[in-house]
């Protein structure tokens, strides 16, 4: 009812008849000023980079020279660019594999804790710091140290007696280090995950229970049902995430994408050839097809949860 009467108030008229315009006038001055601050933060560190990013990815710019018009001639190379397809590869498996894995390990402790576990503040935050470390340059520092030849790791297998591999320095297992550095980092969505358990209504499970259903029955037809909507949101935020990881591949790799380019992401060799070769206009190339696969991405997802997802409503 205020919602009715605040508007309500603004269709009023003065004694004259008229609508109170000099009253609008004033209060919608008192709202842009409070946008302003906003409104030019998009302007300027948002909406105008990418302008400026949309233009130069049709030009020939070395950040010396003024940028050179080409056309097309940028997104033309990029699809003969042998490096660009690796790293498309390389980031579309680091998506594929770890964010499934992340949400699966999310999920499964997030239950683990809403069984009532005392002590659940401290254990929460300690599976949440993680989500805060992971993707710094210190925790990257460490992983690649813990996972060298003769990093932690292997000192563990040799008092097994297995002889571990160097980790980081093969190509078949560097991309998986990292991977598995990804999901590590499973609190974000943990806790997200524990507030939407915490939302279920017990009845429904003491129902079932009561009609014999298992574990098994009761995560499958209530719990997962139910939780479909936070399932659905955990998996666009971690999927956007995943395509912009660089910090992990870049201090793993030192810079260079190896062992044979297998941590070459996409966003490394983004930055490889805008910062390093000083091919701006190609970088900015491949940052709006990067833009594009996530779109799509998130589109497919949207399309796809209308058929997963279901709300209570």
């Amino acid at each position: 009812m205020s919602a009715l009467a605040e508007l309500g108030s603004l269709g009023k008229k003065s004694r004259g008849g008229r609508p109170n315009v000099k009253r609008t006038y004033k209060d919608n001055r008192a709202a842009m000023v409070f946008l302003a601050p906003w409104i030019v933060g998009l302007v300027a560190i948002t909406v105008g980079p990418m302008l400026i990013s949309l233009y130069l990815s049709f030009t020939d710019y070395n950040l010396i020279q003024d940028p050179n018009w080409i056309g097309t001639d940028n997104f033309t190379r990029m699809m003969q660019d042998d490096r660009f397809w690796n790293s498309l590869r390389v980031t579309l498996t680091y998506v594929i594999v770890g964010v499934p894995l992340q949400l699966g390990l999310a999920l499964a402790v997030a239950m683990a804790l809403d069984k009532g576990l005392k002590g659940l503040p401290f254990y929460r935050s300690v599976f949440y710091l993680p989500s805060l470390l992971g993707s710094s340059v210190a925790v990257a520092i460490l992983w690649k140290q813990m996972f060298g030849t003769s990093g932690l790791v292997n000192q563990l297998l040799a008092m097994v007696g297995i002889t571990g591999p160097g980790w980081i320095s093969d190509p078949s297992t560097a991309l998986g280090s990292i991977i598995l550095l990804h999901v590590w980092t499973f609190g974000s969505p943990m806790i997200i995950f524990l507030a939407g358990l915490r939302q279920i209504p017990g009845m429904y499970y003491e129902a079932a229970a009561v009609d014999g259903a298992g574990r098994a029955t009761r995560f499958l037809k209530i719990t997962l049902p139910l939780l479909s909507p936070i399932i659905f949101f955990n998996l666009v935020l971690q999927i956007i995430g995943a395509f912009q990881s660089f910090t992990q591949a870049f201090i793993v790799s030192g810079g260079t994408g190896g062992p044979s380019d297998s941590t070459m992401f996409f966003t490394l060799y983004l930055y490889q050839r805008g910062f390093g070769q000083f091919d701006m206009g190609y970088a900015s190339a491949m940052a709006w097809v990067l833009l594009v696969i996530v779109g799509v991405f998130t589109a497919i997802n949207f399309y796809a949860s209308k058929f997963w997802v279901f709300y209570d409503d």
